[in-house]
């Protein structure tokens, strides 16, 4: 199994695709097909029928996943996308980002 760095809860900028420059929370992340759904992000149309949940039906927004590879952490330091890395710090792996050297 591969390892993301990408994780629930993390924000994120979409460096690619149409809608490059939107940025997010990551809300929930697939590991099997490597696609996360952001928050706000990739906004898709569904048709829906009425139904007990929805009494009216009609059509509804909502996220639909991003592959990983079109995703990039963004620094909580500078406001700017980073590099994630792993490594030991007292005792604990813990995830970094490259620019600050800050814990994520």
């Amino acid at each position: 199994m591969k390892k993301l760095k990408i994780k629930t809860g993390d924000t994120v900028r979409i460096v690619a695709g149409d809608h490059k420059g939107t940025e997010g929370k990551v809300l929930r992340v697939d590991i099997e097909k490597n696609k996360a759904i952001v928050e706000g992000a990739n906004m898709v149309s569904k048709h829906e029928k009425p139904s007990a949940k929805n009494p009216q039906g009609g059509i509804t927004k909502k996220e639909a996943p991003i592959h990983i590879s079109n995703l990039a952490l963004i620094d909580s330091k500078s406001g700017d996308t980073t590099k994630v890395g792993y490594e030991v710090r007292d005792g604990k792996k813990v995830r970094f980002s490259k620019k600050s050297n800050e814990v994520i």
